[in-house]
């Protein structure tokens, strides 16, 4: 059965893309990228490519390359282009799928619609990742709050960074959903450090 998940993030420098290369690894999946923003000479699709270790991942062009490391609604701006929901389409293929975001769950894509309307189109489940910071708690309920309240289901928080057992426990307490894993802050990511978390997760 394909596991097919859109990895989200509860704020920007979350990690989603160091974690998004540990599922990619754990699932031999697929990855795809809707919307890069920035980094272009470079993207995260490069990025995940430079940290796995199969042969079976197949990497989907990007809807949207934009120039600017900005919120896609500016970014496609500067670029005289507008996003447009209509144009993405989830990749055809037979295995399982990584689907990372740009940015949080209400970062825009244009003057009317975020990334919640994307996750609605796409209709994959979510995958939120949370990192412990001040703040990070409300931050981490807020977004599993707009989740639910828009019925898109979630298959569980992976919690990336150093740990607090207590923010941790009151999180997985207050929002019910499932704790796929952890992952430590790592100095140096590599494919070794992704290929050793890629055991951790529990889907």
């Amino acid at each position: 059965m394909k596991q097919q998940y859109i990895i989200a993030g509860i704020g920007t420098e979350i990690g989603k893309t160091f974690i998004s290369s540990i599922l990619t690894e754990s699932l031999h999946a697929d990855y795809w990228k809707p919307v890069q923003a920035g980094a272009l000479d470079f993207t995260d699709s490069d990025t995940v490519k430079s940290l796995i270790s199969n042969d079976k991942t197949v990497f989907h062009p990007e809807t949207y390359r934009l120039n600017e490391p900005m919120s896609p609604h500016a970014a496609a701006a500067i670029d005289g282009v507008t996003i447009e929901l209509s144009k993405f389409e989830l990749p055809q293929t037979d295995n399982h799928l990584i689907v990372e975001l740009a940015g949080g769950l209400m970062v825009p894509l244009n003057e009317h619609q975020t990334n919640l309307d994307l996750i609605k189109k796409l209709d994959l489940p979510v995958i939120l990742i949370s990192r412990n910071y001040l703040g990070s708690i409300n931050h981490t309920l807020l977004s599993a709050e707009i989740l639910k309240l828009n019925n898109i289901p979630v298959k569980g928080l992976i919690f990336n960074g150093e740990q607090n057992k207590s923010s941790e426990d009151f999180i997985l307490k207050y929002t019910k959903l499932d704790c796929l894993g952890r992952v430590n802050f790592e100095e140096n990511i590599t494919k070794e450090t992704v290929e050793k978390w890629s055991k951790a997760i529990q889907f």
